[in-house]
């Protein structure tokens, strides 16, 4: 029997490298033994010495290491072996769905990505003043920490996804496994942790408890599939679930008074966008908050059928408190009109809430959002999208656009077609307001303009 060590629970690599060996010498999957860490699984084994790498590499299906790079993270013992066991017997095999081993490891798959989801969706940060301020600065030294308890290894797997969606955050997820800490340029791991270990509530619970009891719909109550997406095991880390069992009980007169009183499309939705705003009037997601007059949140109907998306606020917008109401708006404005489209009954947003600007003597000059400042404010733009629901999204720029299709795209190349958004929507990419303002030459910015006002008439043709 020969004995294969990994370094972790999770370490693909020493496992593909070892079978990869193992498998181009014969070994049979019987006669080896899978272990993590210096813990001896069989006294009596020998650690395995791998052969020498063979003259012709081994050639594997993309669906097998796929399989094996999810599978390997799941919480059983006997991964190690079954997908051995799959590689040097017909890796070819993973295209036969009906392969009993190929179903065992495909469902170690799903449970793992399954569990991944989970802990992007319920990991709640929780903010921790640190008593010194931050070194260099004299700034308040605050940090976000979240515990959570996954039920296979899928920590470091998930690590990228928490490190570009809270770039400008420093935060730490503590797990009974291990721990992650991140500090705006450095992701460090650390040692496990317990619940203990973990801060109680914070004053912001309060706003998320608000807002969360506002989008609770009991008409649409299935506490079947409530369990299954969010199961209870998680309730314990999720502020909002100490309202579930209150909102449970009296969701049938709850929604028997809803009906009595016959509310107009929206219902409870104008609560939760006032939470949603307050909320946001304290965002400190990234830097731009310090220099900022205050955050310019999205105005308009929370039922609107079209959401327009514009950059930032600029300078006028930053001192009122209100999208596009300065130069640029003036121009989008006059096209609103000029496209027979009511600015009254459209949702007007910006992809990023805070006005970012380069000081010149008196003057603020807008400096445009970087990608990372983007994604910071990625989550106020899906919070507006799920209360107003707009049937059709127009972006302004490549900013906008870039917040509403989740990547970097050219205006040329997206500009006056239906796009297809994965929440059910429609998408429309056009010019800024601010670039016509930009053209210097008269004619081309006449010319300009009438083609946005085009963008628009065709957008709205999208609702007819």
């Amino acid at each position: 029997m020969r004995v294969v060590t990994l370094a972790a629970e999770d370490d693909f690599e020493g496992w593909r490298d070892a079978a990869r060996g193992l498998a181009q010498a014969g070994v049979p999957a019987s006669e080896i033994l899978w272990q993590v860490g210096e813990t001896p699984v069989d006294l009596f084994a020998d650690e395995a010495v791998l052969p020498p790498a063979a003259s012709r590499a081994l050639k594997v299906p993309r669906a097998f290491l796929d399989l094996a790079q999810s599978a390997i993270l799941h919480s059983d013992p006997e991964r190690f072996a079954l997908l051995y066991a799959l590689l040097a017997g017909d890796p070819h095999r993973v295209a036969d769905p009906a392969d009993p081993l190929v179903r065992r490891l495909e469902g170690m798959a799903r449970e793992v990505r399954r569990d991944i989801h989970k802990m992007r969706a319920f990991v709640r940060f929780r903010e921790v003043q640190d008593a010194q301020p931050f070194p260099g600065t004299g700034e308040p030294n605050t940090r976000f920490i979240a515990w959570f308890e996954p039920t296979h290894h899928i920590v470091r797997a998930n690590a990228r996804f928490f490190v570009d969606r809270f770039t400008s955050m420093r935060w730490s997820i503590l797990t009974p496994e291990l721990s992650l800490h991140w500090d705006t340029e450095t992701l460090t791991e650390g040692p496990g942790a317990t619940k203990a270990d973990a801060p109680g509530e914070d004053p912001v619970e309060d706003i998320w408890k608000t807002y969360y009891a506002s989008i609770f719909n009991p008409a649409r109550l299935k506490t079947g599939a409530m369990l299954k997406e969010m199961p209870r095991k998680y309730w314990k880390n999720m502020p909002e679930t100490a309202l579930v069992r209150e909102l449970v009980a009296t969701a049938r007169q709850r929604e028997t008074a809803m009906v009595a009183t016959q509310p107009r499309p929206g219902g409870n939705i104008e609560g939760a966008w006032e939470a949603l705003r307050e909320e946001a009037a304290h965002c400190t997601r990234c830097d731009l908050y310090k220099h900022a007059t205050q955050t310019v949140f999205g105005e308009g109907p929370v039922d609107a059928r079209m959401m327009i998306v514009g950059e930032q606020p600029g300078d006028q917008e930053d001192l009122a408190g209100h999208p596009f109401v300065g130069p640029a708006g003036e121009v989008f404005d006059r096209a609103m009109v000029e496209a027979g489209i009511d600015r009254a009954g459209v949702y007007v947003t910006n992809a990023v809430k805070h006005f970012k600007f380069e000081p010149r003597g008196k003057r603020r000059i807008h400096s445009k959002p970087d990608a990372g400042e983007i994604q910071a404010c990625r989550w106020w733009y899906e919070q507006e999208r799920l209360l107003v629901k707009p049937e059709l999204t127009i972006a302004l720029g490549a900013s906008a656009a870039r917040q509403m299709l989740g990547k970097t795209v050219t205006i040329a190349a997206t500009r006056g077609r239906a796009l297809d958004l994965p929440d059910g929507g429609r998408g429309w990419v056009t010019v800024h307001p601010s670039y016509l303002l930009r053209l210097p030459d008269r004619a081309k910015a006449e010319d300009a303009f009438a083609a946005f006002v085009e963008d628009l008439k065709g957008a709205e043709k999208l609702l007819a």
